[in-house]
């Protein structure tokens, strides 16, 4: 997506500001996007962003709302670790024990933690390592040789538990890593939408279905609506459908539209960035395939299609595919067969 997004609009990903205030704003307000929550049903904006756009890590990011890359790297490692965040730290911060600052969220924060509280760095390192990997109460009698040592640098009692609960934890250095290549999307997101939805789009072109999302916002709701309606029910491919819905519902109410199909114009595979909008490819009506798409994209570089005969000849495609061509609107104007009817 990133060589994408480069590619689109010839800015080179690494060089995006990793202190952009309103890159920075999304993970806690959709302020920056021109939308209210209620239009895009979420406090926060960060759809589509890697690994912040599910739903349960926009819940972290609605219970901390950060506003430092330090706090998106504790986020990272919260939500990769396990039982690190639910009945752990989420406890604490809404508690008001600690604050994000202060969680457990990265293996290394337990380290450093240790030290700066006066313990040697060899045992900080051992403890760290057996919280790391859940095994705080696996060695009943080594862990209360590590309490009672860090009972003795003055660690508090929470900070204890939180680590008996840990069954693994993510390194500060990949959260980091994660965390870059996340920011510079989402700076697209905000800075170059139509490149930012449009690569999105491309990426998971799989999933994108044209008959429901093209044609406008309302359709785009009540596809949302009837996939909230089957509940725990919802197939597999409606429930993957349903994230990219919420970006599309999301780029209509930024005030963004898709173009519409072309035999001509639409690329087989990728969504394309024109003049008032994004123009969606032939892969992404239901039913016709990469394969089918790339054949008539290839047919058509060699001339224009005399009629629909011609174009099933040329691009190897059946009646299945120019019906669903039909459909959307590209063959209109395009007569059956190459012959003059002498009666017509």
């Amino acid at each position: 997506m990133i060589r994408m997004l480069q590619d689109i609009t010839g800015i080179d990903p690494t060089k995006v500001p990793l202190d952009d205030k309103d890159t920075m704003s999304i993970f806690s307000s959709t302020k920056a996007l021109g939308v209210t929550p209620e239009q895009i049903h979420s406090e926060v904006g960060s759809f589509g962003v890697p690994e912040f756009g599910t739903k349960f890590v926009r819940g972290m990011l609605v219970d901390t709302r950060p506003t430092t890359f330090d706090e998106l790297i504790r986020i990272s490692g919260l939500s990769h670790g396990t039982d690190v965040w639910l009945g752990n730290a989420q406890s604490l911060i809404e508690a008001g024990t600690v604050t994000l600052q202060d969680a457990i969220c990265c293996r290394d924060d337990i380290m450093i933690y240790l030290i700066k509280q006066g313990l040697p760095p060899n045992p900080a390192f051992k403890i760290m390592e057996t919280v790391r990997k859940g095994k705080a109460l696996k060695d009943p009698a080594k862990w209360a040789e590590y309490v009672a040592l860090m009972k003795e640098h003055n660690v508090p009692e929470w900070y204890i538990k939180s680590c008996e609960k840990i069954k693994y934890m993510f390194p500060k250095a990949h959260a980091a890593a994660y965390v870059t290549n996340a920011f510079r999307i989402a700076w697209f997101k905000v800075h170059e939408p139509l490149a930012y939805y449009a690569s999105y789009f491309s990426i998971r072109a799989d999933e994108f279905d044209s008959e429901c999302m093209i044609f406008g916002k309302e359709k785009v709701k009540n596809k949302m609506k009837e996939i909230d309606l089957q509940g725990n029910a919802a197939t597999v491919k409606d429930k993957n459908m349903y994230a990219i819905l919420e970006l599309v519902l999301e780029m209509y109410e930024r005030g963004y539209n898709f173009l519409p199909m072309d035999l001509y114009q639409s690329d087989a595979t990728k969504f394309l960035v024109e003049e008032g909008g994004i123009r969606p490819p032939l892969n992404s009506i239901p039913g016709l395939g990469t394969v089918a798409a790339q054949g008539i994209v290839k047919a058509r570089q060699e001339g224009k299609f005399m009629s629909i005969d011609d174009l099933k000849i040329r691009s190897k495609v059946g009646n299945s595919v120019t019906d669903l061509l039909k459909a959307f609107g590209c063959l209109e104007g395009m007569s059956q067969s190459n012959q003059m009817s002498l009666f017509g």
